[in-house]
């Protein structure tokens, strides 16, 4: 999909051009993006509190170069607004703000999405009303206590509503995923604690388009799409490497990297 491969590419300058850090799982995340916001989500660019859209919710806030690229690229602010990207006085922090148009809510610790999007949730049941709350989160985030008190949470209050997507890199700041905390069997601990769960290849656009088309998959129950996922997506030389969690491109680097996703450097 063109959407994503330009995510990717916005993502990427925008790093190199503050000096900031963070790309490999934004890269990750680029094909979730592109199908939520073009396919999936019920959302107006122009009219970014319309009171009946989808919520989306960055818990992995740290990497929110994707997603502010995602919403300039869709219209909800001017794309030549990413190049102020971590300047003193600018909207686009460096990690996600609710200030941005189309942000629901401000991350950065991580741990908090979940359970703010059970908040959401449990709010649009209570309201009777159509929307549904997607809540991108990290695999190393798991390691917070406060998801497993929201994954316990939803499915009590049966929260179908709720998509909560995984994207799961098998690598967070430390070190590999398997190293640091062992995740596995994580589709069987999600449904142990009453979730209805897919998995999915992160990166194939007809897989997740087909896994989020028809929600809720099980009546009554709250939703986990484990996206299986490469760091650093696209770039030959950041693919599953650790480095690329916090490191910047160099000029050399980032015209490498635009090339190969053949865009213009």
């Amino acid at each position: 999909m063109v959407l994503a491969g330009e995510i990717r590419a916005e993502a990427l300058r925008m790093v190199a051009r503050a000096s900031a850090s963070h790309i490999g799982g934004a890269l990750s995340m680029a094909d979730l993006l592109a199908v939520l916001y073009d396919e999936t989500m019920r959302v107006k660019p122009d009219q970014p509190e319309w009171p009946d859209r989808d919520r989306f919710i960055l818990s992995k806030g740290h990497s929110c170069t994707a997603v502010y690229a995602t919403l300039a690229l869709r219209g909800f602010f001017p794309l030549a607004e990413l190049e102020t990207y971590g300047q003193d006085n600018s909207r686009l922090m460096s990690h996600v703000s609710h200030k941005v148009p189309g942000i629901e809510f401000s991350t950065g610790s991580l741990g908090h999405g979940l359970p703010f999007g059970c908040g959401k949730a449990l709010a649009a049941k209570r309201l009777k009303k159509s929307w549904r709350t997607f809540v991108m989160l990290s695999d190393g985030e798991l390691d917070e206590g406060s998801n497993w008190e929201a994954i316990l949470f939803a499915p009590q209050h049966r929260l179908d509503n709720l998509v909560a997507i995984v994207d799961y890199n098998k690598i967070q700041s430390l070190g590999n995923v398997k190293e640091v905390l062992d995740l596995h069997p994580l589709a069987d601990k999600f449904r142990a604690f009453k979730w209805a769960v897919k998995e999915i290849d992160g990166h194939d656009h007809e897989e997740i388009h087909s896994a989020l088309a028809v929600l809720p998959w099980e009546p009554s129950k709250p939703n986990c799409l484990i996206a299986h996922t490469v760091k650093g997506k696209g770039v030959s030389f950041m693919e599953n490497q650790l480095l690329w969690h916090y490191r910047s491109p160099g000029i050399d680097q980032l015209n490498q990297a635009l090339r190969e996703l053949n865009c213009e450097p």
